[in-house]
């Protein structure tokens, strides 16, 4: 409607809030997809929903966090250098810091479902601290040093936070019943 050489718009404002409504209920309704691990393929993804217990998932972290370092030694080594070199050194670096990560979460998991986890614990903490050594075997002054520093010592502090939870949830885990012949 015009008043006066102006346009009222007075009454679109009653179907403009009905439609922000609407479009905010339907947002609300759609579910958001399950997330998945970006650093993680979709067959790492798949493995790890698949296995049930805790303890198996930690063995496959920490088996995908020994398959980043050691693809990260091989970049490091490389004679022919990819052009995108930083931006693989640091991927792998955080996809490693990812995987020492989520299975130290493990653990947590295991203790609140009451789960033996002693072995596994025994091989993070053995695997973690192979680990560790190769990564500080990098922390020093190199080519491209600088441009992945942060990243590495992210995957260093992670490292150790493993470690040290692995070892806290040693001490917590109690021994397993000695059965006795009769």
């Amino acid at each position: 409607m015009r008043l006066g050489g102006r346009v009222s718009y007075r009454h679109y404002l009653p179907l403009f809030c009905g439609a922000l409504a609407l479009t905010a209920l339907a947002a609300a309704r759609v579910p958001a997809p399950p997330q998945q691990k970006d650093y993680l393929t979709d067959a790492e993804s798949d493995k790890i929903r698949d296995t049930p217990s805790p303890a198996a998932r930690i063995d496959l972290y920490i088996s995908f966090a020994e398959d980043r370092l050691k693809k990260f030694e091989y970049e490091i080594h490389r004679p022919v250098q990819e052009p995108r070199r930083i931006e693989i050194l640091n991927t792998l670096l955080n996809g490693y810091v990812g995987c020492v990560d989520d299975a130290a979460d493990q653990i947590d998991d295991a203790q609140e479902k009451h789960v033996d986890i002693r072995e596994a614990l025994k091989s993070m903490k053995s695997k973690d601290q192979n680990f560790l050594d190769t990564l500080e075997k990098y922390d020093k002054p190199g080519p491209d040093f600088d441009d992945y520093k942060d990243s590495l010592e992210d995957a260093i502090d992670g490292t150790k936070d493993a470690l040290s939870d692995a070892g806290d949830a040693e001490k917590e885990t109690p021994a397993a019943p000695v059965r006795r012949k009769q």
